[in-house]
């Protein structure tokens, strides 16, 4: 059984092989080095697989000589959970700040039809209690 590391922030090509693999729902190290822009080697990929399955980021199957990998909770989960260290680390817990911080970055290149959905997903906050 695999050692388990506490999660950590992932590196950049962590966050490609946990894209792909979230892409295709499952896959083998080849249709991981296959989905990645500029893939390093198989044997590479092979070790990033390893270390994000030691994180619990991953587990695997077996299919003949293959090893199928997938991930151990779901995308809206893992956005979450990075979003609450995101606020807890830049922002203080503060949702407000964030958004502040986001807009001050791209509010130039948001249409209308974006700030309506905003103010309708603030809307929907303020009515669940959220």
């Amino acid at each position: 059984m695999a050692k388990r590391r506490p999660a950590k922030r992932l590196g950049h090509r962590e966050r490609q092989i946990m894209d792909a693999i979230y892409r295709l729902q499952e896959a083998s190290v080849g249709e991981v080095q296959q989905e990645i822009e500029n893939p390093p080697s198989y044997s590479a990929v092979r070790k990033m697989i390893n270390v994000l399955e030691e994180k619990g980021l991953l587990s695997h199957r077996r299919d003949g000589t293959k090893y199928i990998y997938k991930p151990t909770q779901s995308r809206s989960f893992a956005r979450r959970s990075a979003a609450k260290k995101l606020l807890a680390t830049f922002f203080s817990g503060s949702a407000a700040e964030a958004v502040n911080t986001i807009l001050d970055v791209s509010a130039k290149d948001l249409t209308d039809e974006d700030f309506e959905q905003l103010r309708a997903i603030i809307e929907r906050a303020k009515k669940e209690g959220k």
